[in-house]
């Protein structure tokens, strides 16, 4: 095992450590502050590796096969016996060396220290929220916000940031709750948002629909923590902030069939969908009909 781990400050370059491209990757999704790489590997011997811009999340797709895999992590051995669902956890500026025996599936996800720590307090700094190294561990939750984050890469890859970040969010709140040396109070807000902070967000959101919005500005405009902002905006509106944004895209698109000025390709751009077949997956799913048979009606 080596002393000196390679440091490695962007993302693409860690890749360029497996034999193997990746098959799936965020980084043309203008995710802000995480990427996700979707991998198939051989047999392989990872040299150790530190990322000081980014805690690594790795989540194990494969099914039920256990693959062996030798691993150092923080100055200590294991010999992980690695299935489908566990996860490894590699934070910041630590190095993390494995040698894996069989072939594998995974997610890689990167986290910036100060998404992860603003998580929960928009006032908090990497330094207070200190994420904790684990070798594999069976995780269902953060298996099922991974494979969330890569089927939407595969779905809807222009337009998935709200969504993403949601998730994130989601993520780290529970990484904080498990894996952190800072075991945080989580408070309820039953009343939702103040009339104000709603109408604020909603006119933001629908005068930027043409926009790849992003969850940290909505918090930010509200100077709210993300998770808080998200609870609460549920608890308003009896959904969350992307539901939303769906919504009144397809609505937004509605009014414009109604005009009857634009073609649907037309229409699902002007209202921020990434094409016409994301606009009719979202109308069909709440309305029912497809554009087409709408203007029919």
């Amino acid at each position: 095992m080596s002393e000196n781990p390679i440091i490695v400050t962007e993302e693409e370059k860690v890749l360029e450590f497996y034999p193997r491209p990746p098959i799936l990757t965020s980084f043309q999704a203008n995710w802000n502050g995480v990427s996700l790489g979707y991998m198939r590997q051989p047999a392989l011997e990872f040299p150790e590796v530190s990322t000081p811009r980014w805690h690594s999340i790795g989540i194990f797709t494969h099914g039920n096969r256990v693959i062996y895999a030798e691993r150092q992590m923080d100055g200590r051995r294991q010999l992980d016996a690695v299935a489908g669902g566990d996860i490894v956890i590699t934070p910041a500026n630590i190095g993390h060396q494995a040698v894996v025996e069989g072939e594998g599936e995974f997610i890689l996800l990167g986290i910036e220290p100060h998404i992860f720590a603003r998580a929960i307090n928009e006032g908090a700094t990497p330094e207070e929220v200190e994420l904790l190294p684990c070798f594999s561990t069976p995780e269902p939750l953060v298996y099922q916000i991974g494979m969330a984050l890569k089927n939407i890469l595969v779905t809807n890859p222009v337009g998935s940031r709200l969504y993403a970040e949601t998730m994130v969010s989601a993520l780290s709140v529970h990484l904080i709750e498990h894996y952190s040396t800072r075991k945080p109070t989580l408070h309820e807000y039953p009343n939702g948002l103040s009339r104000y902070k709603l109408q604020q967000v909603t006119e933001y959101i629908n005068e930027h629909l043409d926009q790849d919005l992003g969850l940290e500005e909505l918090a930010q405009l509200v100077q709210m923590s993300q998770h808080y902002f998200s609870q609460m905006f549920k608890q308003s509106l009896g959904m969350t902030p992307h539901q939303y944004v769906i919504r009144r895209r397809v609505e937004r698109a509605k009014e414009f069939l109604y005009e009857g000025k634009l073609s649907i390709a037309q229409i699902a751009q002007t209202v921020g969908f990434a094409n016409q077949s994301h606009l009719n997956f979202h109308f069909k799913r709440l309305l029912g009909v497809t554009p087409r048979k709408f203007l029919t009606k």
